[in-house]
């Protein structure tokens, strides 16, 4: 095997693993036949999986559309609720007030690319802060 197909078996096992434990994490999730992961369902919280191929494509579609219901989208109820799962995945400790921020910055995939700086840098919350 080369490198190159090593790298890319790595990448679709590290893709199906996420997609898996946000799975087994969030209560009630499921993946349906549109190829939407709805993850929360009686708060209709979800993305689609199109043009997700890796684990990082998916930590994006995270952050772009989890972070809205988070930090405003969901009653007192639920948002701590989807918050834990969300840390929880994505071995994090977010509270709702830097959801806020995730969300003003990430959300609704307003900038892929930062997205990426952002979760490649170890989730540093510096990055994210406005001059």
């Amino acid at each position: 095997m080369t490198q190159t197909t090593l790298d890319r078996l790595n990448e679709e096992i590290a893709y199906k693993t996420i997609v898996n434990s946000a799975l087994h994490i969030f209560p009630k999730s499921f993946i349906n036949r549109n190829n939407e992961i709805i993850l929360e369902p009686r708060n209709n919280v979800y993305f689609r999986l199109e043009n997700v191929d890796t684990a990082l494509d998916f930590k994006c579609k995270m952050f772009a559309w989890l972070s809205r219901p988070i930090a405003k989208g969901l009653n007192k109820y639920w948002w701590p609720r989807v918050l834990a799962c969300f840390n929880e995945l994505m071995e994090t400790n977010f509270t709702k007030d830097e959801m806020y921020v995730i969300y003003d910055r990430l959300g609704n995939d307003v900038n892929r690319a930062l997205t990426v700086q952002f979760i490649e840098s170890n989730y540093d919350m510096e990055l994210l802060k406005r001059d």
